[in-house]
């Protein structure tokens, strides 16, 4: 039982619609590529889940207990224990020399085991607190086929590549059905997940530093025009139906600010193309109408 599903993190959707209309800074394209790094190896993980059953599993839980955020790449209950999972998506060599982490040149990086106890013990903080008693196994999942480490000492909390497939045909095996505990518990975690917009540090960016117009949804450009009721890309010569197109950009709009109105000026700015009638037409389509004093703006239609 999949009850909180894994989805493109909200720091990466953010960072995906910036970058074709922002200028990244060097250390903002590595977090960029770290966040997409990281997201490729969360969903092989999760697709791998996919196939358990009689589990519940919950992926990228964001929680705080004493003021302490800390954040789960998975969880899965299995009937007495809990399992938790720092997912890693490393590839190439790596070794261990007196507990400290190193990559094939020599280079030290973050020993992951720390990250996995300190997510260990806040979230056993936070289960004690909340009234439950389960104990915990946390394992760092090596998801890279490509990833070798050497030198490791055999009684470490991880699973290599290789080992993946018969751990968990060991965790699927003779698990009976989740109780009204389990389901109570991740009823618990689920609710306490927190907005990881605040978490995740993002760049700073405001509305008139972005580059307005449309964004090619096969080629990532903004060189697109609106010729008739499509919207073609100057670029690839991809080609959209423009309903779609200035939807999606809205959406985009919404993702990157939260906080400001949808008005048919704001938008028909933001998308660079299309009439006042052609952005009302669509705004009065697919959203909602509300006034304040003599404006109107627009908010989703289950909003």
């Amino acid at each position: 039982m999949i009850l909180k599903p894994y989805n493109v993190p909200l720091p990466l959707q953010m960072m995906r619609c910036l970058i074709p209309r922002y200028e990244l800074s060097p250390k903002e394209k590595h977090d960029y590529i770290y966040l997409e790094k990281g997201h490729e190896g969360e969903r092989k993980f999760a697709s791998l889940l996919e196939n358990l059953s009689n589990l519940i599993i919950m992926h990228d839980l964001l929680l705080e207990c004493d003021n302490n955020i800390f954040q789960i790449d998975a969880l899965l209950l299995k009937h007495k224990t809990i399992h938790l999972f720092e997912v890693k998506n490393f590839e190439g060599d790596f070794y261990i020399e007196s507990d400290i982490w190193y990559t094939g040149s020599g280079k030290e990086i973050k020993n992951p085991l720390l990250q996995l106890s300190r997510c260990e013990s806040l979230l056993r903080q936070f289960l004690q607190k909340s009234g439950f008693n389960f104990p915990i196994k946390g394992n760092v999942i090596f998801i890279n086929s490509e990833f070798t480490l050497y030198q490791a000492p055999l009684h470490l909390p991880i699973i290599l590549p290789t080992q993946l497939n018969r751990f968990l045909n060991q965790l699927n095996a003779n698990s009976p059905k989740p109780n009204n505990n389990h389901i109570s518990l991740a009823d618990k975690l689920v609710s306490s997940h927190l907005d990881d917009r605040s978490y995740h540090r993002l760049p700073h960016y405001h509305y008139d530093q972005l580059k307005k117009g449309i964004v090619c949804m096969s080629c990532n450009s903004l060189t697109t025009s609106l010729m008739g009721r499509r919207v073609v890309c100057d670029h690839c010569g991809s080609e959209e139906n423009v309903d779609t197109s200035i939807r999606r950009s809205i959406q985009q709009f919404q993702l990157l600010f939260p906080d400001k109105k949808i008005t048919t000026s704001i938008i028909q700015e933001w998308c660079g193309i299309g009439s006042d009638k052609t952005i009302r037409r669509i705004l009065g389509s697919y959203f909602k109408m509300k006034w304040q004093g003599k404006n109107t703006y627009y908010v989703d239609s289950n909003g």
